[in-house]
């Protein structure tokens, strides 16, 4: 029973805070752990087949080979099949680079160079006081149905999405200090290794980074004033 004095606006409920909406979303965008084993087995193919076979088009027909296994277990088995659609796409564009130039390493440029162009938009949106983080409190509160960016008049809101933003710049700005030299080097392997290590667990490590940055604040979400 309730405190005399306290009605149900006495403290924000979890899901109408600002921090607790990002965590929510962050970890529903992160897919879990059998979302990120759709996304990483296909990688550890392409690797493992390219070390046992030298072959890119093996490898390359291995990966999407076991990728629309993987599509087949999901529908099967039920649930949402984005993500192995993702790897779906990332394979096919990757497959197209490799099989082009004949070079195993190809496959991971295009995602060397997203991870450089994302990290330049993240870091674009903060400047422009449009935090991507921002985007995702919008699109989880119904109250931003009719006007998507009224986010942006809260300034408390603007300043929590700004400062978590900068996580994924740094989160990016790693992936392309890491694997941009051993592009270069030709080394395969480590490309794969790399990918892998920085694809779901850099995630995970940016929101427990968020989630800390998150643990003491309490935000109302919609608070934002008209202009």
């Amino acid at each position: 029973m309730a405190e005399p004095g306290r009605g149900p606006q006495a403290e924000p409920s979890a899901e109408r805070t600002v921090e607790n909406v990002i965590r929510a979303r962050l970890a529903e965008l992160l897919g879990g752990w059998y979302g990120s084993v759709e996304t990483a087995l296909p990688t550890v193919a392409f690797v493992v087949m390219y070390v046992v076979r030298d072959d890119v088009r093996v490898a390359v027909l291995s990966a999407i080979g076991l990728t629309f296994i993987l599509l087949g277990v999901r529908m099967y088995v039920g649930g949402s099949v984005r993500y192995v659609l993702s790897s779906l796409a990332g394979i096919a564009i990757a497959a197209f680079f490799a099989l082009r130039s004949g070079q195993a390493e190809d496959a991971f440029l295009p995602g060397i160079i997203f991870s450089g162009a994302y990290g330049v938009l993240t870091l674009a949106s903060i400047l422009g006081r449009w935090p991507v983080i921002g985007f995702l409190v919008a699109a989880a509160d119904p109250d931003y149905a009719k006007d998507p960016t009224r986010w942006r008049r809260d300034l408390p809101l603007v300043r929590v999405c700004s400062r978590l933003t900068w996580v994924l710049v740094g989160l990016f700005a790693v992936r392309v200090a890491v694997m941009l030299p051993l592009y270069l080097a030709g080394e395969v392997v480590w490309l794969g290794v790399a990918k892998i290590t920085l694809g779901w667990p850099a995630y995970l490590a940016a929101i427990l980074v968020m989630g800390v940055m998150l643990s003491t604040g309490r935000t109302p979400v919609g608070a934002a004033e008209p202009d």
